[in-house]
């Protein structure tokens, strides 16, 4: 089994040693409840970086809604068995009150990226994501820091954050693994119903043949009125976004000189879903 390490001081120990042998240390955030996503970023961080660490710590500060904390699988014996076979050196689950302890009052904020889209639907989410972040890359003093881009926005937010404040960690945004069907890998999907689940690909469809006609040169409005009907039709009970915008900044974009990316979210047996592709 993987070694378990839940305090700062600890950890820090741990990783001086390593970085005075002249290794390279590289980090995979995560809140736990893992599947075959998150290993790929932790695979990734091993065949990259002589040492990794896997963090595993539900952050209460990026969640808008307490049921969702609450109802926030915690698995951790079962996560790290798993980080095992990768392997990696070390799972970092410290507990709130090693990570926010009694008097905490820093948030970091990032503007711009952080706004439009799901930071407009989960306000504040983006700041608790950008002060946990912050703290993990000063705690493990990694010198690589892995992220999906099934969260693209938030990995736009990160790498924003790194480059304002000048932290020395490289940010490595790696592949959407994806079910059979082409629904991204999430923690939210076993809450899907069997029904649900069944359907749930028709997101990633949905909005790749969107993708696909808009290159085609349709017009960005009408594919993505295609794309949203092909989702009520399947059962999704509202749709909350599918958007183009610029893939660096999360505005709005009709330069198709630029990267772009289409960004979505939509609930589904009253699980919320999100997705995004290159366009």
């Amino acid at each position: 089994m993987t070694q378990i390490i839940q305090t700062i001081a600890e950890l820090r120990a741990l990783v001086r040693g390593w970085k005075a042998a002249g290794e390279s240390v590289g980090v995979v955030p995560t809140m736990g409840a893992l599947h075959e996503g998150h290993l790929s970023l932790a695979r990734r961080a091993r065949a990259e970086c002589e040492r990794v660490i896997t963090t595993i710590f539900v952050n209460p500060k990026q969640f808008n809604n307490p049921d969702d904390l609450k109802k926030y699988p915690r698995t951790l014996e079962a996560d790290a068995a798993l980080l095992s076979g990768v392997p990696v050196d070390v799972v970092f689950a410290p507990g709130v009150d090693e990570v926010y302890p009694d008097g905490f009052i820093t948030t970091v904020s990032v503007g711009g990226v952080s706004e439009p889209l799901e930071g407009r639907m989960r306000p504040g989410h983006f700041d608790g994501v950008a002060t946990v972040v912050t703290k993990l890359f000063g705690m493990t003093e990694a010198n690589r820091g892995y992220f999906g881009q099934k969260d693209w926005q938030q990995l736009q937010v990160v790498l924003r954050l790194v480059r304002d404040l000048n932290l020395p960690v490289t940010v490595v945004g790696c592949e959407t693994i994806r079910e059979a069907d082409g629904l991204a890998m999430s923690s939210r999907n076993v809450r899907l119903t069997a029904e649900g689940r069944a359907v749930a690909g028709v997101l990633y469809a949905a909005v790749t043949v969107a993708a696909d006609e808009i290159r085609a040169g349709q017009s960005d409005r009408m594919a993505i009125r295609e794309a949203a009907e092909k989702l009520r039709a399947a059962g999704f009970e509202r749709v909350e976004y599918i958007e183009l915008r610029d893939a660096e900044t999360l505005m709005p974009s009709d330069d198709p000189r630029r990267p772009r990316r289409m960004l979505a979210a939509a609930w589904l047996d009253g699980v919320r879903l999100i997705d995004n592709i290159p366009v």
